[in-house]
């Protein structure tokens, strides 16, 4: 729901728009899949947080664990700064998107998001060349790929344990070894 719908709402119920509902924000997913020939996986996230967003590359919150899970199972130093990065996740065979090509959102939190629009895989897909596994970041990821590109791609996608800090009931080393068991047997060894 937009500001502008949720003011129409509240008007409608005698209510004023809470002070969240003021800060829902419609949004375009800003940044460029990361894939090449060599990518033996892919794993999809729901849609750029806020400072994804300002620093112009995935997982920008320094407290998400997604990094750290990455430099455990690949046992290599994750280096710092989007372009780095982006040849880091290349090296290891990892091609990374979200799910969500718009929506309107409150600031990060995957549960506010609503009037979604889903990304075209087809291109990432294409640049690998080939039918590779698909993984899915957290519950949001997981329900918006089954619902709206399962069908379109045809590739069944295996949810993983969201490395959110939201998520704190799993410790990065728990984080680790579900990540470890599933996308651990699909990484470029360097």
């Amino acid at each position: 729901m937009t500001v502008l719908k949720a003011a129409a709402a509240a008007a409608e119920r005698g209510t004023a728009v809470t002070e969240r509902e003021s800060k829902r924000r419609s949004l375009d997913h800003i940044l460029e899949p990361v894939c090449d020939e060599h990518s033996g996986l892919l794993i999809l996230g729901s849609f750029p947080s806020v400072l994804s967003r300002e620093n112009g590359f995935y997982y920008g919150n320094p407290r998400n664990r997604f990094w750290p899970v990455l430099e455990a199972l690949t046992g290599r130093e994750v280096p710092e700064g989007p372009a780095a990065r982006r040849a880091y996740l290349l090296e290891n065979g990892i091609a990374v998107f979200d799910v969500i090509k718009h929506c309107t959102i409150i600031g990060s939190d995957d549960s506010s998001i609503e009037d979604v629009v889903v990304c075209d895989l087809s291109p990432i897909l294409n640049c690998c060349g080939r039918e590779i596994p698909i993984f899915t970041n957290g519950g949001k990821a997981d329900q918006l790929y089954r619902k709206y590109l399962e069908p379109v791609t045809g590739i069944r996608a295996v949810r993983l344990p969201s490395t959110s800090p939201a998520n704190a009931a799993w410790s990065l080393p728990r984080l680790v070894e579900a990540w470890g068991a599933e996308v651990g047997p699909y990484l470029r060894s360097v």
